[in-house]
């Protein structure tokens, strides 16, 4: 669907013409994964992909919320926001325009709005549909709600990191109060903050980042949806959160920390028998090991060593699913059928995990037998049928009209 086809279906909602459009993009990690929760560095990029919002004010004093992608039909009064029961899908959105003025008090929400939301982000794929969501709700509401513009930046920044990164801790905040979801700052700084054809490597402790250029001569970042879909709830992600907290708290006992994340795999040999919680270690361990491996990529990336990259993802995966336990049947059979494919410099889950995507470095040469075996595998061994989307690395949150 194209913004012009938007723009019927909004008039064809509302009756009348939306007055903005804004978009922001989804997003894949290359590697780094359940480390932001954990102070550690994660490496996204930004995709091509993500989601659209369409806007018009009405006299109402309502927000109206509506969505080509789903059915529910929502209608708040704009001095009753408050999260919706059952799920609803607007949460994701109205958490970010509490948020908004929560943390900004001379934000204004005067006016009523109708809301036309559209998204191209494969549901469920682990690829940030959600976090879009909350990105580009809080990118036409910091505009909308400002008290002034000053230099073209809503809510006083005149800084235009300093106020992608706020758009960014606005959807997260969304994320933990109206979604119940735990989540780190990774995937909302992505939408965010994203530059075409760069990655980000993010510290998610300091909000320190660099985006750095990817050059892959003749190679192709390949995301292949496992359609079993991806459940970030508050029941076994919220659960690692605590666990990692937990190693934490032993740890302590040892060596002062805030974070796992500050730990080194030369501190790791001397505090480990501080934990007495074996699940505890597994988690921790992961952690302490996904951030070297993410550093050193990024360090691979910069200097062309796109094999070491490839098998840094690879030992990503197998970490994943032997200590932090988010892989699954589904994950862990894409990713062992690509390990088998030559051409194939390194697979890995990306996101969440407990279902979703997988991301895979794929020599030019070797994309069509990869999707050919890789799918003929999957669908053998668990009845599913996988999709392969070749990605394009995007710019983050824009208003385009």
């Amino acid at each position: 669907m194209n913004t012009k086809e938007m723009h019927v279906a909004f008039e064809q909602a509302y009756g009348k013409k939306a007055e903005k459009v804004f978009f922001s993009p989804g997003r894949v990690n290359l590697i780094g994964e359940h480390t932001d929760y954990n102070g550690g560095c994660v490496f996204p990029c930004a995709l091509s992909f993500g989601a659209w919002l369409l806007i018009g004010k009405n006299a109402d004093k309502v927000l109206r919320f509506r969505s080509l992608n789903m059915p529910q039909v929502y209608e708040i009064a704009i001095d009753a926001i408050k999260p919706q029961p059952d799920r609803a899908w607007c949460n994701y959105a109205l958490g970010c325009i509490d948020i908004i003025k929560r943390r900004h008090p001379e934000a204004k929400l005067e006016s009523g709005y109708d809301l036309l939301y559209f998204g191209n982000v494969p549901a469920g794929a682990g690829l940030s549909s959600s976090a879009a969501m909350e990105v580009v709700t809080a990118r036409a509401f910091t505009e909308e709600m400002a008290v002034s513009d000053r230099g073209g930046y809503p809510c006083g920044y005149n800084d235009d990191k300093k106020y992608r990164t706020e758009l960014a801790l606005i959807g997260q905040a969304c994320e933990h109060e109206y979604a119940g979801v735990m989540c780190g700052v990774m995937d909302q700084f992505a939408s965010a903050q994203g530059k075409k054809d760069h990655a980000i490597y993010l510290n998610c402790d300091t909000l320190e980042f660099e985006h750095v250029p990817v050059k892959l001569e003749g190679i192709k970042v390949v995301i292949t949806n496992t359609h079993s879909p991806h459940h970030l709830d508050s029941g076994a992600y919220n659960d690692r959160v605590r666990q990692c907290k937990t190693a934490v708290e032993q740890i302590c006992k040892v060596k002062p920390i805030k974070f796992l994340a500050e730990l080194t795999p030369e501190d790791w040999k001397d505090v480990k028998g501080a934990i007495s919680d074996p699940i505890a270690k597994k988690r921790a361990r992961h952690v302490v090991g996904e951030v070297a491996r993410t550093a050193a990529a990024v360090e691979a990336l910069k200097k062309g060593e796109i094999a070491y990259f490839g098998e840094l993802m690879t030992a990503s995966h197998v970490s994943l699913r032997d200590d932090y336990e988010v892989t699954g049947k589904e994950l862990d059979t894409l990713a062992e059928a690509a390990w088998q494919v030559e051409g194939v410099l390194g697979s890995r889950m990306t996101g969440g995990g407990f279902g979703g995507c997988t991301v895979s470095l794929v020599k030019d040469e070797a994309i069509e037998e990869f999707k050919a075996f890789v799918g003929k595998e999957y669908e053998e061994k668990t009845g599913l049928k996988a999709d392969f989307y070749v990605a394009e690395i995007g710019d983050g949150v824009m208003r385009l009209e």
